[in-house]
């Protein structure tokens, strides 16, 4: 979906849900692939049996990369990323979890080019049981309004 706002036509508080994703053994195994990251916790489930949570947990970047692919739904031409900042993993997705994306605008502020702005707004990764594995500010440089002539 296109919509096409102006910074200053974002609410702060104003939030919109992502629909559910499963991770799957497939996402975890390609990850490990595509990084190279073969850490035990993500890929060994004969060690992850003995360690305190008993199974592999999902990579935070693959769950982080999956999250942000899910708010992608919605795309506004008016605005361009320009990253992210805070991210914080905080509980662990095991295979078999069903995430989704909260996100929240948190504040606008001034940019250095006075035709544009800064929209942050906070993006909330949340299990099957409604709490938060991974949260981060995504950072959106925005067009503002023209001027009235």
């Amino acid at each position: 979906m296109i919509i096409e706002k102006y910074l200053e036509e974002y609410e702060i508080g104003a939030s919109r849900m992502t629909a559910g994703r499963t991770i799957t053994e497939a996402d975890i195994v390609l990850h490990a692939g595509q990084t190279g990251d073969f850490y035990p916790h993500h890929v060994d489930a004969q060690w992850c049996a003995t360690q305190p949570f008993k199974q592999r947990i999902a990579h935070g970047t693959l769950v982080f990369s999956v999250g942000i692919g899910m708010t992608t739904g919605v795309m506004n031409p008016r605005g361009m990323s320009y990253g992210y900042d805070r991210l914080r993993f905080i509980k662990p997705v095991f295979i078999g979890d069903t995430v989704r994306v909260r996100t929240t605008v948190k504040e606008t502020r001034p940019h250095k080019t006075p035709s544009h702005g800064m929209l942050v707004e906070l993006v909330e990764i949340l299990n099957q049981n409604d709490q938060v594995v991974i949260a981060c500010e995504h950072l959106t440089i925005m067009e503002r309004k023209p001027a009235e002539s």
